[in-house]
């Protein structure tokens, strides 16, 4: 089995995706043990304790210490938003291979460098909506030309209630634009980002004239929703021959063809994926998730739609002006 040390018990707001998926996940899956626990900030030492104690294994109060310690080849970083720059590059330059939270950095310039110091390990950033058996179907069926040539995608990402953060398109707009890139392989040209209550709208214009328009944020709660949970998750990409609707609610994947409609009911499981795909890496194997050149451009696409928002005006992924 792999060590695994887990690093950070924070996030955006009051998020704990270590304590609530990654500890479970490296758990219950049969190719990992945890092996140690590092807290990254002040704020996060309460939590580190308890999982540390909760999985019985040493504490460290620091990541240098940990990773002169600790035998473990792989780090889960899950670090709070101020430190999780530098935990990433403290983990890389140690030689360690890493499970990335997201978001993954703040900016692309920040995932650049931590990109480059990386080099002789390897990252998986945890898009793990990249790994939901609706999108892997989804993605096989766009493949294998069931609709035709895309031409527009329409998503809709909303959370409803739970505790706001203070960059909600930094905490949720990777999910949705990542999932996007796998469906299409197109990649983003230009961004027009404008906000529209709560909810942030994100016109993407990819290659070849293809577009997507993403609908992303958090509203007051909703009856029926569990507080700070997904109150709609959908894809709905319309193609030459075709519409094919992805429903991460149901969770199901329905084709809507000349031929007639089809509808596919799938088990919701995006942590296996995850990990296998991180075991992939470790062992020398190639993972079939988002690289790391996705997430430099998903990094690129929420820089140019903060810079979008400020300036009114569609932005360029390279930095200039649509």
């Amino acid at each position: 089995m792999i060590n695994v040390l887990l690093a950070g018990f924070g996030g955006l707001g009051d998020q704990d995706h270590q304590t609530a998926m990654y500890l479970p996940a490296f758990t219950a899956h049969p190719a990992f043990r945890i092996a140690g626990v590092a807290a990254t900030h002040p704020a996060d030492e309460p939590r580190a304790l308890a999982a540390a104690e909760s999985a019985g294994v040493p504490y460290h109060a620091d990541l240098a210490t940990a990773l002169s310690t600790v035998d473990a080849p792989v780090v889960s970083v899950a670090a709070p938003a101020q430190t999780r720059t530098d935990a990433l590059l403290t983990a890389v330059r140690a030689g360690r291979h890493v499970l990335a939270d997201k978001p993954f950095t703040p900016t692309r310039a920040e995932a650049e460098q931590v990109v480059a110091a990386a080099e002789g390990t390897g990252i998986v950033v945890a898009q793990h909506h990249r790994y939901h058996p609706m999108v892997t179907a989804g993605v096989a069926a766009l493949r294998g030309g069931t609709v035709g040539l895309p031409w527009n995608v329409q998503v809709d990402f909303v959370v409803a209630g739970g505790h706001p953060c203070q960059d909600e398109l930094l905490n949720f707009g990777g999910y949705p634009v990542d999932v996007v890139a796998a469906l299409t392989n197109l990649p983003v040209l230009r961004v027009h980002a404008t906000a529209a209550g709560p909810l942030t709208v994100l016109a993407l214009g990819h290659e070849h004239g293809m577009t997507s328009t993403i609908v992303v944020g958090r509203t007051a709660p909703r009856a029926g929703v569990p507080e700070g949970r997904l109150a709609h998750h959908r894809y709905r990409v319309s193609g030459s021959h075709g519409v094919l609707v992805l429903d991460a609610t149901k969770p199901a994947v329905t084709v809507s063809t000349a031929s007639g409609l089809d509808r596919q009911w799938l088990p919701v499981d995006t942590l296996t994926g995850l990990l296998d795909d991180l075991h992939a890496v470790v062992t020398g194997a190639k993972p079939a998730g988002p690289t790391l050149d996705d997430a430099l451009r998903t990094a690129a696409v929420l820089d140019a739609a903060r810079r979008s928002l400020t300036e009114g005006v569609p932005v360029a992924t390279d930095g200039g002006t649509a």
